[in-house]
C-alpha cells in the first residue's frame, strides 16, 4: 500500500505538474511513498511527453508510476488534480482503493464572463463519484476556486481550509539585488493568452514602453508583443522553458503579474516562486486573499510608480523580500503539506526519509533503450522488468503516443519516409541519434525491435559498451528477408518471441538458429482473461467487418474478454491477443504483409482455434458462422485447450540478465 497516489494527467505544463512534483519531493522527504497514476484528459488531444518535471520524480525513484493493465493500486490518500480530466468519460477507469479521497479544484469551473466555461461542476462531481465512490472531499484550492464553486454549487460540500499549493523554500535561492540604475520588471509562465492583459494600454502600464524600466519576459512574451503590434525595445523576449524559473527570476528586481480580466486565476504559482526567490511581487488587489501582506497590490496603472518608489527606497525593498520569504515558508512551506497528511492519519516516517536528489537528477545505473515502433511488445516486457531497471522507448511518431499513454519514457528516433530523406541520409541520422542516446543514457543494454538498419548496425559498432541485442521477428513469407540474417552477428543475443502458428513457419528465421533464444508468444495481455460475453459486440482490427445483431467496439488486451467476436487481420500482436484471450475470431491475412500472414491464419483454422478468410466474400461466411453461439463456443474452448504462455516476463529476465553481464563485465 502506497501512502499517497496521485492521479492527474501527466503531460500537463505550467502550475499543476509543478504542484504535483512539489507533493511527491516533500513526500518523499518525510518518508511517504507516493504512485502516480496517469489519466490523459480529452482537452489535450495531440500526443505528449509526460511532463519534464514529472519525468524527473520518477528517474529519481521518488515515486513510482502505476501501470494501465488493470492492477489495483492501494493508497492511504488518493489525490486528484485538475477536474477537466473528468468532462468526459476516461478511455480507461484505473482500479484504486484508498483510505480518504480528495479532488484538489486547482481549477475554477468558470471565469468572470462564464461561470462553467471550463467544466460543469455537477456533471464532474458526479463522474467522479461514479467512478471512484462516496465519501469524496472536493478542496479548492484558493479563496478564488471557492467562491466560484460555492457559485455554481451552493450546496456543495466542501472543507473549512483549501488544498493550498506548496513550495520548497530550498529550490529557490533568494539573491542579494543591489539595485542598478534601472528596475528589471518581469514575469514567467506558459504562454496562454488569457494570462496576458487583454488592452493594449492596460498591457503597457504594466509592462511600460520606457527607458525607466528593463522588461524581462520567459514564456508568453508573443502574446503581448502580438497584441501590441510591435516589440517594445526595452523588452527581452525569451522563450518559455529557454532558461530555469530559478535563473530567470534571479535577474529580476520585481515581479509584475496581470491577467485579463475575465480569466480567474486559480491561485498563482508564479507569484509563490517570485517570493521564494526574494523577488517583490506587483499583482491585483484580487489576489490579497492568497497571499495578503506578502505581496503588493495595485492596478496596471500603479505599476510604476511603485517600481519607482520601492526602488529608491532599500530598506522597504528588503523589508519587503523578508515579509514575503517568510510568509511563504509559514503558509505554503512543504511543513503544511506533511500535516495536512498527518491531519488524514499519515504520518511521517522518520527512518524511510529520502534525501533530497541532487540539482542535476542521477540517472538509475540499469537503463535499457528499446528502439523501434514496436510499442505494444516493449510496454509488455517493460512492465515485468525486475526491480530497478528502466526503459526508455526509441520510437518514430507512430509509436510515440502509445508510449506515452503507457506512461513510459521516451525519445523520439523518426523514420526516413517522416523525414522524407533517403535511405543513406536516414542511416547515418539514425547512427549519430542512437549514438547520442548511448552517451545520454549510458544504458547497460539496448534492444532494437524490428529490422537492424545500416545505422543501427553503425551504431553498434561505434557504441560496443552497452549490450545490443536482437528483437527478432518470426514467421517470415517463404523466399523473403534472408538478407537480415547477416545482421545477427552484430548482436550479443537474439530474442525470437514465441509464434503460435511455428510449425507453419517456413521463412529463414527457421534455419538461423545460432545464438537465438525463443520466449512464448509476447503480448500485453493481463494475467488472467475471464471470458464474460454479454451484448453481442464485434470487434475490428485492421479489418472493416459488420455483423447484423452486433454491435461494434474498440477494446484494449485488459477487455478483449468481454468482446463477443472479432474479425482481424493476422499479424503477430492481434493475432496472439485474441487467440491468447480467446476470442472466436475470424481471420483475414494481408498477402502483402512482411510476415506470413496467410501460414498463421490458415494454421489457426486447423487448429480449430479460430476461422480463416482469404476475400471478403469468404470472410462474410465466415462472419455469419460466428453468430452461431455453439460455433463460437467450441472456438473458445479450443483456445483454451491450446492455451500458450506470455513470454513478456520471460524476455524481461532475459533482457535482465544480460544487463547483468555487462555489469559483471566492469562497465
Amino acid at each position: 500500500m502506497y501512502d499517497v497516489a496521485i492521479l492527474s494527467d501527466l503531460r500537463y505544463p505550467g502550475g499543476n505538474s509543478a504542484s504535483i512534483v512539489a507533493e511527491v519531493r516533500a513526500q518523499a522527504a518525510a518518508g511517504l511513498s507516493t504512485v502516480l497514476i496517469h489519466v490523459p484528459s480529452p482537452h489535450l488531444r495531440h500526443a505528449r511527453p509526460f511532463q519534464s518535471r514529472i519525468v524527473d520524480c520518477l528517474r529519481d525513484g521518488l515515486a513510482d508510476l502505476a501501470h494501465d493493465d488493470g492492477t489495483e493500486v492501494t493508497a492511504r490518500v488518493l489525490l486528484i488534480r485538475q477536474p477537466r480530466i473528468f468532462t468526459a468519460e476516461p478511455a480507461v477507469v484505473p482500479k484504486v482503493k484508498a483510505g480518504h479521497t480528495i479532488v484538489v479544484l486547482n481549477q475554477p469551473p468558470g471565469d468572470e464572463s462564464h461561470d462553467q466555461r471550463y467544466y460543469v461542476f455537477d456533471e464532474v462531481r458526479e463522474r467522479v463519484t461514479r467512478l471512484f465512490g462516496d465519501g469524496i472531499v472536493w478542496a479548492p484550492i484558493s479563496p478564488q476556486v471557492r467562491e466560484n464553486v460555492q457559485q455554481v454549487a451552493p450546496r456543495a460540500a466542501l472543507p473549512d481550509t483549501d488544498w493550498h499549493e506548496i513550495i520548497d523554500i530550498d529550490d529557490w535561492v533568494a539573491a542579494d539585488r543591489t539595485p542598478g540604475g534601472v528596475p528589471v520588471i518581469g514575469r514567467h509562465g506558459r504562454p496562454d493568452a488569457v494570462k496576458w492583459p487583454r488592452e493594449a494600454g492596460e498591457l503597457l502600464q504594466a509592462y511600460p514602453d520606457s527607458a525607466e524600466v528593463k522588461v524581462r519576459i520567459l514564456g508568453g512574451g508573443e502574446i503581448g508583443v502580438r497584441r501590441l503590434g510591435r516589440r517594445p525595445d526595452n523588452w527581452d523576449v525569451v522563450e518559455f522553458g529557454a532558461e530555469s524559473p530559478q535563473d530567470f527570476l534571479a535577474g529580476l528586481d520585481f515581479f509584475v503579474y496581470f491577467h485579463d480580466p475575465d480569466w480567474k486565476e486559480a491561485f498563482g504559482r508564479t507569484i509563490l516562486e517570485a517570493m521564494a526567490s526574494g523577488v517583490p511581487v506587483i499583482v491585483g488587489p484580487h489576489f490579497r486573499a492568497i497571499f495578503g501582506d506578502a505581496a503588493l497590490y495595485t492596478d496596471p496603472a500603479g505599476v510604476r510608480d511603485l517600481v519607482r518608489r520601492l526602488h529608491a527606497d532599500r530598506a522597504a525593498y528588503q523589508a519587503q523580500v523578508e515579509r514575503a520569504r517568510r510568509y511563504v515558508t509559514e503558509q505554503f512551506g512543504s511543513a503544511s503539506h506533511i500535516a495536512r497528511l498527518a491531519s488524514l492519519g499519515v504520518m511521517p516516517r522518520a527512518g524511510r526519509r529520502r534525501p533530497r536528489p541532487p540539482v542535476r537528477p542521477t540517472r538509475p545505473n540499469r537503463r535499457v533503450l528499446l528502439v523501434g515502433d514496436d510499442v505494444a511488445r516493449f510496454r509488455a516486457i517493460a512492465r515485468r522488468m525486475p526491480a530497478g531497471f528502466e526503459a526508455v522507448v526509441v520510437a518514430g511518431s507512430a509509436g510515440l503516443a502509445d508510449a506515452h499513454a503507457a506512461g513510459l519514457l521516451t525519445e523520439y528516433l523518426p523514420g526516413a519516409a517522416e523525414l522524407g530523406a533517403p535511405p543513406a541520409r536516414w542511416n547515418d541520422f539514425a547512427r549519430d541519434r542512437l549514438g547520442h542516446l548511448v552517451e545520454l543514457y549510458r544504458p547497460r543494454a539496448v534492444l532494437v525491435g524490428g529490422l537492424p538498419h545500416d545505422g543501427i548496425v553503425a551504431a553498434v559498432e561505434e557504441h560496443p559498451l552497452p549490450r545490443w541485442l536482437w528483437l527478432r521477428p518470426a514467421m517470415w513469407r517463404r523466399g523473403t528477408g534472408g538478407e537480415w540474417a547477416a545482421r545477427g552477428a552484430a548482436f550479443a543475443g537474439i530474442l525470437e518471441p514465441g509464434e503460435f502458428a511455428a510449425a507453419g513457419d517456413e521463412g529463414w528465421t527457421t534455419t538461423a538458429r545460432a545464438g537465438v533464444s525463443t520466449v512464448d508468444p509476447i503480448t500485453g495481455l493481463p494475467g488472467r482473461v475471464v471470458r464474460r460475453e454479454g451484448d453481442h459486440t464485434i470487434l475490428c482490427r485492421g479489418v472493416e467487418a459488420a455483423l447484423p445483431g452486433f454491435r461494434a467496439v474498440e477494446a484494449g488486451p485488459a477487455e478483449l474478454g468481454e468482446v463477443t467476436l472479432a474479425v482481424s487481420r493476422a499479424d503477430y500482436l492481434n493475432f496472439h491477443e485474441l487467440i491468447g484471450a480467446r476470442v472466436p475470431t475470424v481471420f483475414v491475412p494481408d498477402p502483402d504483409a512482411c510476415d506470413d500472414e496467410l501460414a498463421r491464419a490458415r494454421f489457426a483454422a486447423a487448429a480449430g482455434v479460430a476461422l480463416c478468410a482469404t476475400d471478403d466474400e469468404a470472410a462474410a461466411i465466415a462472419l455469419e458462422k460466428l453468430a452461431d453461439p455453439a460455433v463460437r463456443e467450441a472456438l473458445s474452448r479450443r483456445c483454451a485447450d491450446l492455451a500458450f504462455g506470455n513470454g513478456a516476463g520471460d524476455a524481461a529476465d532475459w533482457l535482465a540478465a544480460h544487463c547483468r553481464e555487462v555489469h559483471r563485465a566492469g562497465r
